[in-house]
Parts: structure tokens; C-alpha cells; sequence
């Protein structure tokens, strides 16, 4: 993987980078650059997996709804000037793409916080916006489908999209992040593992 390289396409766009070669280094660089912070956090396997929000709470007010299920919930961490997500896809070339079926993770990576923080693993890099969207659909998508307990036609037959229509349907909403939208920070931190869906 040409860390170098794809860091760099996305320092072009104004994102912040650092890279990491485990999961428990990132989680340390980021438990000690937040403290006495308000941080909200996006639906994210990666974040789980890091154990990342019972870090980040011993000095923090962390709100993430995958800890207390609610719509109330979601609306409370997009108060946060801290939010933190994982990406469903990147690009080497420097894009952002991310699947989503209530909004708040996408909208808060487009407008809100002060700072914006991704974490993302290196099965999430793609060479390209056409590889990303069939990694958000056809790999991310359908796993948190299942995850969720959606009755979709991804999460039964196979782990690929059918386009449903189906209630349960999770990919409603489609951002592609191209550049840092004014007005906010956002920094990258890869991590040189598989890490989430």
C-alpha cells in the first residue's frame, strides 16, 4: 500500500493525515489529543472494534447511539464540535465515500462539528469513486445490513445489492467527500489493518 502517495492526494484536498500501524496506536494518539472534549461519534464497525469509545469517555462527554439506541441520541452528538466516523470507502486519489440510511454520519462530515476525525483501515482503500460506491454497496453496506438485524435482500441472499426497495433498506443517503468543506478541520487516521465493514 502506497500510504505516501494516497496520504498526499488527500493533504491536496485539506485534509490532516497520519498513519498507524495498529489499531491500539491510534487509539492511544487520539486519547491523548482529545480531552475535555464534547465528541460525537457516527455508526462505525471500526470504532467498536477500537474500543475506542470507552477510551475516549474516561475524558470526555462521548455520545455515540450505538451505546444508547435513540434518534434523540443521534441529534444530541450532532451537537458535538468533535465528531468522529469511520469511512465505508476511500479513495488513493483522495475521496471520501460513505453510505448511509438515517443521515446524521454524513451530515455531520459535511456541516456541524469543528473537527472531523475518520478512521479508516486499509480494507477500506479502493483505487478509485467507481470501486469506492461498489465497496459501499456490495461490501459495507450489506454487512451492516446484517449487523443491524435489516431485512434487506443484501443481508439474506449473499452479501450483494439488489437495489431493494425494501423498508429496511440502509443505504439511503450517498456522500462523496471531495475536499474538506470550509469552515472545518478533518484529519484522516489510517490504520495499516482490516478494521470494520
Amino acid at each position: 500500500m502506497d500510504y505516501l502517495r494516497i496520504r498526499t492526494n488527500f493533504e491536496r484536498h485539506g485534509f490532516t493525515t497520519r498513519l498507524f500501524s495498529t489499531k491500539e496506536a491510534a487509539c492511544d494518539y487520539l486519547d491523548d489529543l482529545l480531552q475535555n472534549q464534547t465528541i460525537g461519534f457516527g455508526g462505525s464497525e471500526t470504532l467498536r472494534e477500537m474500543g475506542l469509545f470507552e477510551v475516549l469517555q474516561r475524558k470526555n462527554a462521548v455520545i455515540w447511539h450505538n451505546k444508547v439506541p435513540s434518534l434523540a441520541v443521534r441529534k444530541l452528538a450532532n451537537c458535538a464540535d468533535i465528531y468522529i466516523t469511520g469511512a465505508n470507502a476511500v479513495t488513493e486519489t483522495g475521496e471520501i465515500v460513505n453510505i448511509d440510511g438515517t443521515g446524521n454520519r454524513v451530515a455531520m462530515t459535511a456541516f456541524g462539528p469543528q473537527t472531523c476525525y475518520y478512521v479508516v483501515g486499509k480494507n477500506k482503500i479502493t483505487a478509485s469513486i467507481g470501486d469506492a460506491y461498489a465497496r459501499c454497496k456490495n461490501v459495507a453496506a450489506p454487512l451492516n445490513a446484517r449487523r443491524v438485524g435489516a431485512k434487506t435482500p443484501c443481508a439474506a441472499k449473499g452479501g450483494r445489492c439488489h437495489d431493494c426497495d425494501s423498508p429496511g433498506r440502509i443505504c439511503r443517503i450517498i456522500s462523496i467527500i471531495e475536499r474538506v468543506p470550509l469552515g472545518m478541520k478533518c484529519e484522516i487516521v489510517f490504520v495499516d489493518q482490516e478494521l470494520g465493514f
